[in-house]
């Protein structure tokens, strides 16, 4: 299931593995080839990864099984999971007539993730690992600037949209918005561009679903952000395209810092003060303040389908 040894340098650089992890997860590679339990568990990945395959908001959770690899691959079993999963992958993509382009940007997030990782251990690893499966099944789309997840209203959402004037009942097609990281300034003018590439994206590929609304579940949509960051600084901007759907009561102190600093687990105290985000969420924490996950939505509408 996985390329050859002298073919998988190139893989790993189309799906944007750091430079200095490519040597290792190619010398490694023999510890899940060699050993029939271990190619066995990574068969068993890939088929749990594509489970029901056109059920979306039901990703499967490989935690246990990725946590059944040897302990010496435990830091790096997913990433041949995933990299077993590429054709797969996309021959579905082919068969939606999504172009190769948009599939290599997608599942470059492997290696944003291994950088992500490496960045905060200073090993070969990948960080998010559930959060891998929705590339490779073609639950996501990196589109621009954002990234577009398919999904549905759940309970506490969809009542609030159908409140609001809209068709919409849990359940309804819808999609989850993300923000990578590593991928420049968040300015208006760039998820302009990705909403308008989302919308004619999903008219064509996938014009059974017609997604009611975007979501967006994330700290930066944390109201809070606006007694620190003037009003047309990017973070502001942003906010101001959604309606909120509803608050969080429950603290979420180490997402921006994670996001922010690279390492949920740095000390407050310590939290350099370079940027204004960085003083906005060290000094915030600092005065005893504490971040929340916002919950946003804003109405979405496909664009004709081109093919129709």
């Amino acid at each position: 299931m996985l390329p050859h040894a002298d073919d998988l340098p190139e893989l790993l650089l189309d799906l944007a593995v750091p430079h200095e992890d490519i040597n290792e997860l190619v010398n490694r590679r023999h510890g899940v080839t060699d050993d029939p339990r271990t190619r066995g568990l990574l068969r068993e990945c890939v088929e749990e990864l594509f489970r029901d395959p056109g059920e979306t908001g039901r990703t499967p959770d490989l935690a246990g099984l990725f946590d059944a690899a040897p302990a010496e691959l435990s830091d790096i079993f997913a990433a041949y999971v995933f990299l077993a999963a590429v054709p797969r992958t996309l021959a579905r993509h082919r068969e939606r007539g999504i172009p190769p382009e948009i599939s290599r940007r997608t599942l470059a997030d492997l290696g944003r993730h291994m950088a992500v990782h490496r960045r905060r251990h200073g090993t070969t690893g990948v960080h998010a690992r559930r959060w891998l499966v929705r590339h490779f099944r073609g639950e996501l789309y990196q589109l621009g600037r954002l990234q577009f997840e398919r999904a549905r209203l759940g309970q506490r959402t969809g009542p609030v949209l159908a409140a609001a004037g809209l068709d919409a009942a849990p359940g309804t097609p819808c999609l989850n918005l993300h923000i990578p990281d590593f991928y420049g300034p968040l300015t208006p003018a760039a998820c302009d561009r990705s909403l308008a590439l989302a919308r004619e994206f999903f008219a064509r590929h996938f014009p059974e679903e017609r997604p009611v609304a975007a979501l967006c579940h994330s700290w930066l949509l944390d109201p809070q952000l606006k007694r620190y960051l003037p009003a047309d600084s990017n973070i502001i901007r942003f906010q101001e395209r959604f309606r909120t759907a509803r608050e969080d009561t429950e603290p979420a102190d180490t997402e921006p810092v994670q996001f922010v600093f690279g390492d949920p687990g740095l000390p407050v105290a310590e939290l350099p003060r370079r940027t204004s985000v960085e003083r906005a969420v060290g000094d915030h924490l600092r005065a005893g303040g504490h971040w929340f996950i916002g919950h946003g939505w804003f109405p979405f509408r496909t664009e004709p389908n081109p093919g129709a």
